[in-house]
């Protein structure tokens, strides 16, 4: 009886293990909404349910808009944006790094443009 549950300790400790460790690691989260600001490498986001968000692009980051790739320099105050990030811990703090920023077809206009 001892060996059987020593054994079965064992297994539920096997599999549980991995689950742990794929829980929130490289999950990749999708943000949408409007820049509004950029400074450097870090871009300001107002999502789509009035939250803001800053993001950080890397030098892997993808920046595209349709098929076109760009750079992070096409990325501005006033675009439409959909960032797909994972988030990473940083000397205790969560930080958001941009794998792909797709921008929309079109600058946002707000009613003052129209």
């Amino acid at each position: 009886m001892s060996r059987k549950w020593i054994v079965g300790c064992a297994l539920v400790a096997a599999l549980a293990v991995p689950t742990a460790a794929w829980a929130h690691g490289a999950h990749v989260h999708k943000t949408m909404g409007t820049v509004s600001a950029v400074r450097g490498n870090q871009v300001e986001i107002k999502t789509t349910d009035g939250k803001t968000v800053t993001i950080v692009l890397r030098d892997k980051t993808t920046v595209t808009r349709g098929t076109t790739k760009l750079t992070a320099a096409a990325i501005r105050a006033g675009e439409r944006v959909s960032v797909d990030y994972v988030e990473e811990k940083v000397d205790e703090q969560t930080v958001m790094r941009a794998q792909a920023v797709k921008l929309g077809t079109a600058p946002a206009t707000t009613s003052a443009n129209r």
